[in-house]
C-alpha cells in the first residue's frame, strides 16, 4: 500500500489505512534524530523494566488477570519497538506515490532505532459534517475540513494490546498490584 492508501473492510465503519507514525502516540515527537533516539532509548529500557517486573510477578505466583494485563502491556510495546527499531532499516521509504520495498543492504530510510512505527486500523464510527449537524451542537468538535468523526486515531495491534492492558489494569487488576 501506498502512504495514505486505505482499505474499505466493513461498509464504512472499519478501514485499513496505511500511514506511519513518526513518534509517539498519536503521532506526537520529540524534535529531530536526538529526540527519536532519545524516545528510542526511553521505550527500550521501558521494555525491560515491563519485563523484569512481569518475571516478578510470575514469580510470586500473582493473579493470571494481573499477568495478563502486564503480558499485553509488555508485547504492545515491544512490539512498537521492533517496528521502530528495524522497519527503517529493512524498507524504503513509503510515500503517497510510491509502495515502500525492502531494501537493498544498509540502504533503508533511517537507521536503527529511527524508523516509523506502522499503523493501519482506522474506525471512523460516526461521521456528521458540519453542514448536516444540528445547530445544538457545537462548531468546536468539528476539525479543519467540516467534520467531526468518531473514532478518529489511526492504530496498530502493539497499540491495541498497550491499550488494553492498562484499561484492564486500571478496571480490574488495581488490588492485586500491590507488591
Amino acid at each position: 500500500m501506498t502512504l495514505g492508501e486505505e482499505i474499505p473492510v466493513f461498509n464504512d465503519w472499519f478501514t485499513l489505512y496505511f500511514t506511519e507514525n513518526i513518534g509517539m502516540a498519536f503521532g506526537m515527537e520529540i524534535g529531530g534524530e536526538w529526540g527519536k533516539l532519545a524516545l528510542s532509548i526511553f521505550r527500550l529500557l521501558a521494555i525491560v523494566a515491563i519485563g523484569v517486573f512481569l518475571v516478578s510477578l510470575s514469580l510470586k505466583k500473582k493473579p493470571f488477570g494481573l499477568i495478563f494485563s502486564i503480558s499485553l502491556i509488555f508485547a504492545g510495546a515491544l512490539g512498537n519497538m521492533i517496528d521502530s527499531a528495524i522497519y527503517g532499516l529493512v524498507f524504503t521509504q513509503s510515500s503517497y506515490h510510491t509502495v515502500a520495498t525492502l531494501a537493498s543492504e544498509s540502504h533503508g530510510y533511517a537507521g536503527f532505532l529511527h524508523g516509523k512505527v506502522v499503523d493501519m486500523l482506522y474506525f471512523p464510527l460516526i461521521e456528521i459534517s458540519q453542514t448536516d449537524a444540528p445547530s445544538w451542537i457545537p462548531g468546536i468538535i468539528f476539525g479543519s475540513d467540516g467534520r467531526f468523526i468518531f473514532f478518529r486515531p489511526i492504530f496498530n495491534i502493539a497499540d491495541s494490546a498497550i491499550t488494553v492492558g492498562v484499561f484492564w489494569l486500571i478496571l480490574f487488576q488495581r488490588k492485586n498490584l500491590q507488591l
